[in-house]
């Protein structure tokens, strides 16, 4: 049997990692972290807006209901489509303008972490022979913040 012994130079090499190769991965983690925050955050940003855009959908269903039932209606209120919206956590507001014709409702988003508040605003369109409402989405804000359907 035979056994092998390490002189001290050679166990002292194998010991771990030297300084500089400790470094270059901290400075590879700090470029990745540098590129992947800002995805992260529109990301998040986005997800909170299409959640204030899901929630704008009781109001298009509230509105095509009530404008196909009475397409003269001019202007268009909530509680012309008896619609009542209470501030969540992302949407700060709901409002209604526009005739049945061409209504309007804009929704204000709040705590989404975006600079400022971003408005989305649903115009819709009703042709004068059809029985349906078609919806546009627009919004004041970069398109990397908003959801597809949104963005310009």
């Amino acid at each position: 049997m035979k056994i092998h012994l390490c002189c001290a130079e050679r166990c002292r090499r194998q010991a771990g990692f030297t300084l500089i190769e400790l470094m270059i991965v901290v400075a590879a983690l700090a470029v990745i972290v540098s590129l992947a925050l800002p995805v992260y955050t529109s990301y998040t940003i986005r997800a909170k807006v299409g959640e204030a855009l899901s929630v704008a959908a009781a109001a298009q269903t509230a509105v095509a209901a009530t404008c196909i039932e009475d397409p003269t209606i001019d202007p268009l209120t909530d509680s012309d489509a008896g619609y009542t919206f209470t501030a969540s956590k992302y949407v700060a507001s709901i409002g209604f303008s526009g005739s049945c014709r061409n209504p309007v409702i804009t929704v204000t988003t709040q705590n989404t972490g975006a600079p400022a508040p971003i408005d989305l605003v649903l115009t819709g369109d009703m042709p004068a022979d059809a029985e349906r409402l078609n919806w546009v989405c627009t919004a004041n804000t970069a398109n990397r913040n908003v959801p597809a359907e949104c963005r310009s």
